[in-house]
C-alpha cells in the first residue's frame, strides 16, 4: 500500500478535514470505519481547544500543522484547524464530550492526543511535541532525518550535520556546499554575488566576524556547525547591516540529562584538528564546555606582471614569490543555562577564539623602465597575523502565553589583532641589506543592549517590536620601523605611522506585522529606523570629519501556499552596509612594494535595494526551488587602484564612495531521492552584474570607468547511506570568470569524496577524505587594468588534501524536554574586507 505524505501549510480547515478523513479511512486501520468518508454531524458548542506544537527534538515551533478533532466513539473527523507559523492552534465551537486531536505535517510522525471536553469550559494543551519522521509516495522512507537542505518561510537552512566530508576542516570549506553562497580560495564569501553580508554565529555577531569574514570562519571547525542558515531578505527584527543578505551558523548544542564527553579529531597532510566538548545537565540546570583546534599547513607560488605609466614612461615589474602558510586556530566556550520557572528562562555564555597564522614568503622582483632593466631584488618576508577574541553574553527571557514574550539580552565583544611584517631585503650577493618592520595593532570593542517584544492579534496575526544600542569604539596604532643590516630598528621617515580612534554609536527600534489568512498567504511587513553618530580622529593629527546619519529600512515579505507542496514568494528590503576595520584602517601595507593597500578612515555607508522572487515545490520525490533577484547599491564602497610618484610602478589599492552596482541574477536547486538511502543534490547560479566607479588617466585627472560580466557557477553533492553504518559522499563545487570594477578573475573548481563508518554502539565513527586528490591544487589568475597601468597575476594553491577523522563521545545522556529558548542579541552592522568590487 502506498504511503502518502500528509498535507503542509493546510490553511483551509474544510480541505484539510476531507483530506484527513481520506487519510484516516485509508492508513490508519482501525481507527476508520471502512463504510464512512465524510465528516461527522455534530452539534456546536462554546467551548475552544488550543494549544502549542513543536519539534520534540530540535524545540522550535511545527510551522501550519495540520489539526484534525476526531469523535472518540466512531473515529469520524468533525471538525479540524491549521496552525500559524509559531504553532499555535485553535478549534472552537466544540460541544461537550470526548475527542481524539490528531497532528500531522510533512516530515512528522503523525500525533494523537485523548481528551475530554466539559460543557463551556476551555482546553489548554499547552505543548505538544512531534517527532520527525517523513514519508513518501513509493515507498521511500526516512525515519527522524533531516533533509541536507530545507526551505523555511523566510530562509533557506542546510543541515551541516548531515555532511560526512566536512570533518577536519573549517567553516569555509563546508560554506562553498551551501546554495546561493560562493566562496573564494581566500575564504572571502558572497551571497548571490554580493560579499557586502552579515555573518552571524548562533544569532549573536561577534568582533572576530567584523574584523574579518574570510580569516574568522577559518576559526570555526566544520564539525561543530549543526546547520547554516541564509536569509536573503531579513525582516525589521534584524540590524538594517548587510546588503547582501545575512548568514547565520548554528553550532551543535544539545537538551540532554546527564554528563558527555565528545572527541572529535582528523589528522591530514594540510589539516589538523581536535575537538573536546563536554555537557552536564541536570533538572533546571545545564552546563557545556567545548574547545576546538585546528592547525593547517599550506604552500603556494605566484606571479605577477605590472606595468605602469608616468608620462612617457613604462615602468614594468616581474614579481615571483613561493610562500609557506602555517595558522592554529581555536575556540574555547563555556556555555551556562537555568529555568527561573515555568514561563522564565536565563542564559550566559563566554566564547573565546584566537587565530594565529604565519606566512614565510620569499618575494622576488625585477624591475624594468621601458624594457630596460633597472633593478632587481630578493626579500624575505615574515608576516604574522594575529588576534584573539572574547564575547560574553547574558540573555533573559520571559514568555506570558505561546507566542507573548519579552526578552532582554547584553553582549560584549572584544577583539585585539595584531597584523605585522618583517622584511628582510638582501643584496645581490645574498647577504641582508636592509630590513623593515610594520608593526600594526588594532582593538575592537563593542557593547550591546536589546530589548524585543512579541504577541499574538487574535490567531491569525503577530505584532513585533524593539530597541537596540549598541556601542562600538575601533583602535589602531601603526607605524614602520626600518633598519640596516645590524643595529637597531628606528622609525621610517618615507612611510607614514599614526593612530586611528573611531567611536560609533548606533540606535535602533523596528516594529513587524505578521498576517496569515484563510486563503493561504502569508504577509510580514515592518521597518526598521536606525541613526549612527560617528566620531573619530588620528591623534596627534586631528579630527576626521564624518557626519551622523539616520536610515529607515523598510521590508517586506509575501508567500502564497498555491497547493500543498508548492509555495511562491517575493520580497523587497531595503539594507546599509557600513564600512568594517579593514577598510578603515589608514596602515599603509607595504610588505610588497609593487602592490601597497591601505584603508580610507573617512567612508560613509552604502545603500542597497533588494528584490527577489522564490518558487519552492516538491514533485514526487524531487524538491526544486527557483528564484530571481535584483540588487541596486548606490554609494557603493569600491577598491580603487592607482600609481604614486614617489614609488615609481607601484599600484596603490584603498577605498572610496563612489561606486554604483546593479546585479540581476537567478539561483535553481534541486534535492532528488535516488533511493531511500541515496540522495543527489545540486544548484546552479546566474549573476550578471554591472559596476561604475571612478579611477585616474595619464593626466591625474579623475574619469568615470565601468565593467560588466555574467558570471556562473555551481555545485553538485550526493550521499549514499550503505549497510552496516557505512557511508559515502561526492561533492563538487564550481565558479567561474568573476568580473571586477577594473578587470576580472579567473574562475576555479574544487570537489572532495569521502567516507565514513559507524561503530556498532553507535557512540562513533571513522571516515576518509580525499580533496582535489587528482591535482596538484588551484590554480586562478586575475587581470586588473586602468589608464595608467596594467596587472596580471597568477596563483597556484597546493591544496591536494587527505584526511582520516575519528569522533567519540563518552558518557550516558538521557532527553529532557527541551530548554526554553533564549533571545540574543544579534548585530548585522559592518562590512568585512575582501574584494568588493
Amino acid at each position: 500500500m502506498k504511503r502518502f505524505f500528509l498535507a503542509s501549510f493546510k490553511v483551509s480547515a474544510l480541505a484539510f478535514i476531507l483530506f484527513l478523513q481520506a487519510h484516516v479511512s485509508t492508513a490508519q486501520g482501525p481507527l476508520a470505519p471502512s463504510n464512512n468518508s465524510q465528516t461527522s454531524v455534530t452539534p456546536k458548542g462554546n467551548s475552544k481547544i488550543s494549544g502549542f506544537v513543536s519539534d520534540s527534538v530540535a524545540a522550535k515551533p511545527v510551522e501550519f500543522v495540520s489539526v484534525a478533532l476526531v469523535n472518540f466513539s466512531d473515529n469520524k473527523v468533525i471538525d479540524g484547524a491549521v496552525g500559524d507559523e509559531k504553532g499555535k492552534f485553535e478549534i472552537t465551537g466544540v460541544a461537550a464530550g470526548k475527542y481524539k486531536l490528531l497532528f500531522s505535517f510533512i516530515g512528522f510522525k503523525d500525533k494523537s492526543v485523548n481528551l475530554v471536553v466539559e460543557n463551556g469550559r476551555n482546553v489548554d494543551l499547552g505543548t505538544i511535541k512531534m517527532s520527525a519522521n517523513t514519508k513518501t509516495l513509493d515507498e521511500v522512507t526516512i525515519t527522524g532525518e533531516k533533509s541536507m537542505v530545507e526551505e523555511k518561510v523566510d530562509r533557506l537552512v542546510y543541515n551541516a550535520e548531515k555532511d560526512i566530508t566536512s570533518k577536519g576542516g573549517d567553516a569555509s570549506d563546508l560554506l562553498r556546499k551551501v546554495p546561493m553562497l560562493s566562496v573564494d580560495l581566500d575564504g572571502n564569501v558572497s551571497l548571490r554575488g554580493s560579499s557586502n553580508i552579515r555573518v552571524l554565529i548562533n544569532n549573536k555577531p561577534s568582533t572576530i566576524i567584523a574584523s574579518n569574514v574570510a580569516d574568522a570562519l577559518k576559526q570555526i571547525p566544520a564539525d561543530m556547525i549543526k546547520s547554516v542558515e541564509v536569509i536573503t531578505s531579513p525582516s525589521a527584527k534584524y540590524d538594517a547591516e548587510g546588503s547582501g543578505g545575512i548568514i547565520n551558523i548554528i553550532t551543535k548544542k544539545n537538551n540532554l540529562q546527564g554528563l558527555t564527553l565528545n572527541v572529535d579529531s582528523g589528522v591530514g597532510n594540510r589539516g589538523t584538528n581536535l575537538g573536546l566538548n563536554g555537557s552536564y545537565r541536570k533538572g533546571k540546570m545545564g552546563f557545556t564546555l567545548g574547545g576546538f583546534g585546528r592547525a593547517f599547513y599550506n604552500k603556494a607560488t605566484s606571479v605577477l606582471d605590472q606595468d605602469t605609466k608616468s608620462g612617457s614612461d613604462i615602468f614594468s615589474t616581474k614579481q615571483n614569490s613561493n610562500a609557506k602558510d602555517r595558522g592554529l586556530f581555536g575556540q574555547y566556550s563555556l556555555g551556562f543555562d537555568y529555568d527561573l520557572g515555568k514561563n522564565q528562562a536565563l542564559s550566559a555564555g563566554v566564547r573565546y577564539g584566537t587565530r594565529n597564522f604565519i606566512q614565510k614568503q620569499n618575494l622576488f622582483i625585477d624591475q624594468f623602465t621601458n624594457s630596460v632593466a633597472t633593478a632587481n631584488s630578493q626579500r624575505k618576508v615574515d608576516r604574522k597575523d594575529l588576534s584573539g577574541t572574547i564575547d560574553m553574553n547574558i540573555d533573559y527571557v520571559r514568555t506570558f502565553k505561546p507566542q507573548q514574550e519579552w526578552s532582554f539580552s547584553t553582549l560584549y565583544s572584544r577583539t585585539n589583532l595584531t597584523n605585522n611584517f618583517d622584511t628582510d631585503i638582501l643584496n645581490t650577493d645574498g647577504n641582508v641589506g636592509s630590513r623593515l618592520k610594520n608593526v600594526n595593532g588594532n582593538s575592537n570593542n563593542e557593547f550591546t543592549l536589546q530589548t524585543d517584544y512579541q504577541t499574538p492579534i487574535k490567531k491569525n496575526q503577530l505584532l513585533e517590536f524593539g530597541a537596540k544600542g549598541i556601542f562600538r569604539k575601533v583602535n589602531s596604532d601603526y607605524k614602520y620601523l626600518m633598519a640596516g643590516e645590524s643595529g637597531d630598528f628606528t622609525i621610517n621617515p618615507d612611510n607614514p605611522s599614526g593612530t586611528l580612534n573611531y567611536n560609533q554609536n548606533v540606535a535602533a527600534g523596528y516594529v513587524s506585522y505578521s498576517l496569515t489568512t484563510k486563503n493561504k498567504y502569508t504577509i510580514k511587513a515592518g521597518t526598521r529606523y536606525e541613526y549612527t553618530g560617528i566620531s573619530a580622529d588620528m591623534g596627534d593629527k586631528g579630527k576626521i570629519s564624518i557626519p551622523s546619519y539616520g536610515n529607515l529600512v523598510p521590508s517586506i515579505n509575501l508567500s502564497k501556499n498555491i497547493t500543498d507542496a508548492t509555495t511562491i514568494k517575493i520580497a523587497y528590503n531595503r539594507r546599509l552596509q557600513r564600512p568594517g576595520i579593514q577598510q578603515l584602517n589608514p596602515n599603509v601595507n607595504i610588505a610588497n612594494p609593487q602592490s601597497i593597500s591601505m584603508g580610507n578612515p573617512s567612508l560613509s555607508p552604502e545603500l542597497t535595494n533588494n528584490f527577489e522572487a522564490g518558487l519552492s515545490t516538491n514533485i514526487k520525490k524531487t524538491y526544486l526551488n527557483v528564484s530571481v533577484f535584483a540588487r541596486n547599491t548606490n554609494n557603493s564602497i569600491t577598491q580603487v587602484r592607482t600609481t604614486i610618484d614617489t614609488l615609481a610602478g607601484a599600484i596603490v589599492t584603498t577605498y572610496e564612495n563612489i561606486g554604483k552596482q546593479r546585479a540581476y541574477g537567478a539561483n535553481l536547486f534541486a534535492n532528488v531521492y535516488l533511493t531511500s538511502k541515496w540522495t543527489v543534490n545540486g544548484s546552479v547560479d546566474l549573476l550578471q552584474s554591472h559596476m561604475e566607479g571612478q579611477t585616474t588617466n595619464e593626466e591625474g585627472v579623475s574619469v568615470p570607468v565601468s565593467n560588466s560580466g555574467f558570471n556562473y557557477g555551481g555545485r553538485i553533492m550526493s550521499q549514499i547511506s550503505l549497510k552496516k553504518g557505512w557511508g559515502l559522499q561526492a561533492f563538487a563545487f564550481y565558479r567561474g570568470k568573476e568580473v571586477q570594477l577594473q578587470g576580472s578573475r579567473t574562475g576555479f573548481y574544487m570537489y572532495s569524496l569521502g567516507f565514513k563508518r559507524d561503530f556498532n554502539n553507535k557512540k562513533g565513527s571513522i571516515g576518509f577524505g580525499a580533496e582535489n586528490f587528482m591535482t596538484k591544487g588551484v590554480r586562478f589568475t586575475s587581470d586588473l587594468q586602468s589608464p595608467i597601468f596594467a596587472q596580471t597575476s597568477q596563483t597556484q594553491l597546493y591544496n591536494r588534501n587527505f584526511k582520516v577523522t575519528f569522533n567519540y563521545t563518552i558518557g550516558k545522556m538521557s532527553f529532557d524536554a527541551p530548554k526554553r529558548k533564549t533571545r540574543s542579541v544579534s548585530n548585522s552592522d559592518v562590512k568585512g574586507g575582501g574584494e568588493n568590487n
